[in-house]
């Protein structure tokens, strides 16, 4: 019998724990306002920081995608002063990456162009290859000076400047140009010669002048013949 008796101060005793531990779970189960509080902080926090990294990764990215200061200064017009090229001579400029030609010719030398027409495979630049200001024998705003852009219209090569009449030429020959690479050659207004490899002329940029020795090239919105 002593066996079976229940102990009323043990049960007590535990029912008072398992009351206890009720409440202490219902704590834990139901934060107060103050600990949601933080959390929601701590939640918004992580997600700002993880914006924050996104924008840090995508500017580079995006910067890579915008030209950079030099390659709009590859393209942009280019100031050259022609007051030191003697006649009969010439000098080079670059304009988006290409050499452009600048040739002082003299008087023999404009007079010569109108004497060959019957040479060349395109002599009235029927070809837009030069801006509407220059489609005449010279292809230039002032007579004397040209202005030329030196890539051969074959394979791109760049052809040297025989400028003098006859040489290694020969007799026939009254200046221009001549591409070692297959052959063709050019006036010095640049046009071509019937029988080269180059099917039509040299290009001639826009331009236009600033002063009477200054040439602005890439840019002819004031062009005047």
């Amino acid at each position: 019998m002593s066996d079976n008796k229940i102990d009323k101060k043990h049960v007590s005793n535990n029912s008072s724990s398992n009351d206890s531990l009720s409440s202490s779970e219902l704590s834990f189960s139901a934060p107060s306002a103050v600990n949601q509080q933080k959390r929601n902080f701590l939640i918004a926090a992580t997600a700002g920081v993880g914006a924050l990294g996104a924008a840090a990764v995508a500017v580079p990215f995006v910067g890579s995608m915008l030209p950079s200061e030099r390659a709009k200064a590859a393209g942009a017009p280019v100031e050259v002063d022609i007051s030191k090229i003697q006649p009969g001579t010439m000098m080079t400029a670059e304009w988006r990456g290409q050499p452009v030609w600048i040739i002082n010719r003299t008087d023999e030398m404009t007079a010569e162009l109108a004497k060959h027409d019957d040479e060349l495979s395109d002599p009235n630049c029927e070809v837009a290859q030069q801006p509407a200001y220059c489609k005449n024998a010279g292809r230039s705003i002032k007579p004397n000076i040209a202005v030329v852009v030196g890539i051969c219209t074959h394979l791109g090569c760049s052809p040297t400047e025989k400028l003098q009449a006859g040489g290694d030429m020969g007799e026939n020959w009254t200046g221009g140009f001549f591409c070692p690479c297959h052959g063709s050659k050019f006036d010095l207004a640049g046009r071509v010669f019937k029988g080269s490899p180059a099917p039509i002329n040299l290009v001639v940029p826009p331009y236009q002048y600033l002063s009477e020795t200054t040439v602005l090239i890439g840019d002819d919105t004031k062009a005047e013949a």
